[in-house]
């Protein structure tokens, strides 16, 4: 995965490209970024360009020419020629054609290991991140912005909680004392550190002394939820939410929508690329004529409507309910806006609930839109 093929985020890859080119590399990152801004593509992207022949020198191309600097069966190469030879403190990507990089881009190089939530199978197991390899390589082809939920459903977790074990904390402990195979660093990915309890101290004397060209990235979400002794032995790279621009052009260029649906999402999705992915896949959903029989049921005071849209509602399960209410937000945005001393109508979601009405005077629009989101724990 090259930097390249990253939506947005053309700041946080120049940074990193800098601490490599200046020799700024800390041996421990954390990329601390909300859920669909590409933070574990960056990380894993970062990885294959630390880890690519042509970046590190040991394979320098000149157009279609490959010319070698190692030694081969045949003898020491004669010196190559310097002309039109790119330096190489000016690659700022990847080459994602050496063999490093091949191995990067299908998540089987040998010197890139991967930590994330896993799930015991049965009773008594002692799970740890390579019993799922497998299935974690496809779930990052298939779901590059996925979130947790997305994994452990992948996975069959069902009800069950992923966690990072301390079997894990010492599987990591063992890989990261051997000898690197191919590339001259030792990458260590490991997305959702939230996930690590205690156990995870384990780990501290391993980032604080790691051996020679060891590189710890941390990937989370919520900078709070991860052990303070961890978090103050990382430095921090920050990655912010993807501009409107970039959701819109992603959505256009690789979902194939027109400019106007992908505005429509882009506005809506705040950033978060998994959201507008999920509001494509849902797209077949009529939302307005959702909205349109709700206020009709509510303006005109019928209360068998009232009743019948919220048993309909009710059934359609929490991601539509979710995918509603993100459509709905925007409109309750605007109306706030505008409204003075009206009188603004929510819906409430569940038949154990009632509809109500609030002046904006009393309760804000988006504060009680953002209050049901919460209960309902979307």
């Amino acid at each position: 995965m090259s930097f390249q093929s990253i939506i947005g985020q053309k700041a946080v890859k120049e940074q990193l490209v800098h601490m490599v080119q200046h020799n700024r590399l800390s041996h421990a990152l954390l990329f601390l970024g909300k859920e669909g801004s590409g933070t574990l593509q960056l990380a894993i992207a970062f990885a294959q360009y630390i880890t690519c022949e042509v970046v590190n020198g040991k394979k320098l191309t000149v157009g279609s020419v490959q010319l070698a600097n190692e030694p081969s069966l045949f003898g020491e190469p004669e010196p190559a020629p310097t002309a039109n030879i790119v330096p190489q403190t000016s690659y700022n990507d990847s080459c994602g054609t050496c063999p490093s990089c091949k191995k990067a881009l299908e998540l089987v190089h040998p010197d890139i290991h991967f930590s994330y939530p896993v799930i015991p199978r049965k009773t008594g197991d002692k799970p740890i991140a390579t019993d799922f390899i497998t299935q974690w390589r496809e779930f990052v082809k298939l779901n590059p912005y996925g979130n947790v939920y997305d994994w452990l459903q992948f996975i069959n977790a069902e009800n069950k909680q992923g966690n990072i074990t301390a079997h894990e904390c010492n599987d990591i402990l063992r890989k990261l004392s051997l000898k690197s195979f191919e590339s001259e660093y030792k990458i260590l990915i490991l997305w959702m550190p939230e996930y690590l309890g205690k156990e995870g101290n384990k780990l501290l004397k391993l980032i604080e002394e790691p051996p020679a060209n060891t590189l710890f990235i941390l990937v989370a979400e919520n900078e709070d939820q991860i052990l303070p002794t961890i978090r103050s032995r990382t430095q921090l790279v920050k990655i912010p939410m993807l501009t409107k621009l970039d959701i819109e052009s992603a959505l256009e260029l690789r979902a194939g929508l027109p400019m106007q649906k992908a505005q429509q999402i882009a506005a809506v999705a705040e950033g978060n690329y998994r959201e507008a992915l999920q509001m494509i896949e849902h797209s077949e959903n009529d939302w307005q004529t959702m909205l349109r029989e709700w206020l009709n049921a509510v303006v005109k005071f019928n209360p068998q409507a009232q009743v019948k849209w919220i048993d309909e509602t009710a059934k359609i399960g929490r991601e539509k309910q979710k995918q509603f209410l993100q459509y709905l937000f925007p409109f309750c945005l605007q109306a706030e806006m505008h409204m003075q001393e009206h009188l603004l109508i929510l819906p409430l979601f569940f038949p154990c609930l009632h509809l109500h009405v609030f002046s904006k005077g009393i309760v804000p629009a988006t504060h009680l839109l953002q209050c049901l989101m919460q209960w309902l724990n979307l």
